[in-house]
Order: C-alpha cells, then sequence, then structure tokens
C-alpha cells in the first residue's frame, strides 16, 4: 500500500485529540470531543483494512495473523504492566479477577469488577475489541468473492446495528458486537472502495467536507448534542474523505513530526495514560495550576508513547517480520525445490 501522508496525519490527529482528552479530564479542564479520535480510528481502519486486501489479496488466516502481530504483542505489555502495578497495589481501586484478565488479554468485552463498566484492565483497549471484531468479519469475508465482500459486510454490519436496536442487549459481547460504532468501519471500508476506483471528489468538495467536519466537531464539543456514533461517525468519514480528496492530487505535503506522530499513534493511544496518571498525581501534590498540569500531561504522554514506539513497537515489529523471512523460503529456493522434485 502506498504511504498515505494525509491519512498518517489524521492517525496522529486522532491519537493527539485523545491524549488532550484523558490529559484534560485528569486536570480538571474539558476537552470531551478528543475522544472522536476513536472515530477518526475506526474510519482509518475500515479504508486500510480495505485497500490492503484489494492490494495483497491475503487469505483469511493471513490476515487474521497479520492484525494480531500487529496489534495484540504491545498490548499485551501494556495490560501485563498495568495488571502487575495493580497487584502492586498502585491501583488500589483496580479489582481484577481471573476472567476479566483473561478478557482483557483475549479482546473479549466484559464488566471492570471496579466500576461495572464495559472496559478492560487498560481501560482504552476497549477499542480494540472492536477492532478485533471486525478483523474476524472482514476476514471471514475474504472467502467470498471479491465483488460481494462489500455488500456482505454491509448487510452484515447493519443487521448487527439492527438488532442492537430492537433488542437493547446488556451483555457486554453483544452490546459490543450490536454497538453503532461498527459502521464507522463500514463508512472507511466504502470510501476505501472509491480510493481505489479513483471515485474520491475534487479538491474544492474536499475542502468544503473538510470545513464542515471540523465545524460539525466543534459544535459537537461545545454543546454536547450529538456525542453518538450516529453524528461523529459521519464527521470522522467526511474528515477522511476530506484529506484523500487532495490526497488523491498529490497535494498533501511531507511532514515529518507529523508523519512520525502518525507512525507512533497506537504505541501513543496505548501508554499515554500511565504518563498522565504520574504527572496528574504530581500535580496534586505541588498544587500546579490547571492549565501546567495540563500542558505537562499532554507533553509526557505524547513522550511516553513516542519512546515505547522506538522501543517496543519498532523492535517487535522488526524481530516478527525476521522470523517470518526466516520462515518463508524465497522464490528462488522454493523453485530449486519443485525443480529437484519434478
Amino acid at each position: 500500500m502506498k504511504r498515505l501522508y494525509g491519512i498518517q496525519y489524521l492517525r496522529a490527529v486522532a491519537a493527539l485529540g485523545v491524549v488532550v482528552f484523558h490529559a484534560a479530564e485528569r486536570s480538571g479542564m474539558h476537552f470531551a470531543i478528543g475522544a472522536a479520535g476513536v472515530d477518526v480510528f475506526f474510519v482509518i481502519s475500515g479504508f486500510i483494512m480495505w485497500v490492503i486486501a484489494t492490494d495483497r489479496a491475503p487469505s483469511p488466516a493471513a490476515f487474521l495473523r497479520d492484525r494480531i502481530e500487529r496489534i495484540a504483542p504491545l498490548y499485551w505489555i501494556t495490560t501485563g504492566i498495568m495488571i502487575a502495578r495493580a497487584l502492586i497495589g498502585l491501583f488500589p481501586n483496580l479489582r481484577l479477577t481471573t476472567w476479566y484478565v483473561l478478557s482483557s488479554l483475549a479482546f473479549i468485552a466484559s464488566r471492570s469488577p471496579s466500576t461495572g463498566d464495559i472496559w478492560p484492565v487498560l481501560v482504552q483497549g476497549w477499542t480494540l475489541n472492536y477492532e478485533m471484531f471486525f478483523y474476524i468479519l472482514f476476514a471471514m469475508a475474504l472467502f467470498l468473492p471479491a465483488k460481494r465482500r462489500l455488500s456482505a459486510l454491509a448487510a452484515l454490519f447493519l443487521a448487527l446495528v439492527a438488532a442492537g436496536w430492537l433488542l437493547h442487549p446488556e451483555t457486554p459481547v453483544l452490546k459490543t458486537w450490536t454497538d453503532p460504532l461498527l459502521l464507522e468501519f463500514l463508512a472507511g471500508m466504502v470510501i476505501g472502495k472509491a480510493w481505489l476506483k479513483g471515485a474520491v471528489p475534487s479538491p474544492a468538495v474536499g475542502l468544503a467536507l473538510l470545513a464542515a467536519a471540523v465545524a460539525g466537531f466543534a459544535f459537537v464539543g461545545i454543546t454536547y448534542t450529538g456525542f453518538n456514533a450516529f453524528v461523529l461517525g459521519p464527521l470522522a468519514a467526511a474528515l477522511v474523505l476530506g484529506v484523500l480528496s487532495f490526497e488523491k492530487r498529490g497535494a498533501v505535503a511531507r511532514l515529518p513530526a507529523a508523519a512520525y506522530l502518525g507512525d507512533a499513534s497506537y504505541s501513543i493511544y496505548l501508554w499515554h495514560t500511565m504518563a498522565i496518571s504520574v504527572v496528574a498525581k504530581a500535580a496534586s501534590m505541588l498544587a500546579l495550576p490547571g492549565p501546567v498540569a495540563f500542558a505537562a500531561a499532554v507533553i509526557a504522554g505524547t513522550a511516553l508513547g513516542a519512546a515505547a514506539h522506538e522501543t517496543l513497537e519498532k523492535p517487535i515489529a522488526a524481530f516478527i517480520k525476521s522470523r517470518r523471512r526466516k520462515q518463508t523460503p524465497d522464490a528462488g529456493a522454493k523453485w530449486q525445490a519443485r525443480s529437484r522434485t519434478s
């Protein structure tokens, strides 16, 4: 897949939005709209999965393997650290049960024994339960002919959301699997198909989409009206489509710092709350003003995520890539092996 800088920048914006949201929350300030970074992530995820699957044509098993190798190791490490810190008493309000720990590690939605909320040990990991469910459904769709995949996934996602609307399930798994947030992945896949067909809007229309998206997010953030997937999903889709309209014309400049933050966005997303928690406690002890604590929390959360990207995420990815190369003979070796046995 060609590197799309506009998408990388949006990943950076989405991750930083979540960081700012949590930093504001812990420092007595407000930036609730930052949580909409999750909606942007989901649309981007649908877009990227569609484009990758079309370009590379992976088998269902290979697709799932790639996604698990990309998502799981860093998440397991982060969750493991949270569990260890809870066991030694650093999180006295965090209650752990065997099922809660295992379900968190397995990307199965369950309720926190501490609060009753549907989130895993690492709270922001709740989004990965949606991601993994999406990956499983997408992998199943890869068994179908390419021309039928999008329609099949659209029908399935719409049916699941309709079932949730009609039945109002309260069990964590069914509540997750019927959530309207699933439609954001669908929107991303639709955009991905349009992108591959060259059917993205002109920059003029793209600019209007970007303006509408920014205005819409601002309205929701200020008024707290429409804080749901039915509003934030279309706004996130408009944002992605607007950026892609410029990307298609080669009008997106390469900004190394922004691109790097996009690369590190997953690590930033997973690790930032640990740094923010430390800063919040230090700020309370030192009686720092709210704005100072907020700025320090944003910087610390982003820095810790970038450090995790360099020291964990990148080495893990390199190790997996190296191991796969050793396990897979090159094309020449395969040809020689076939020649010797023919």
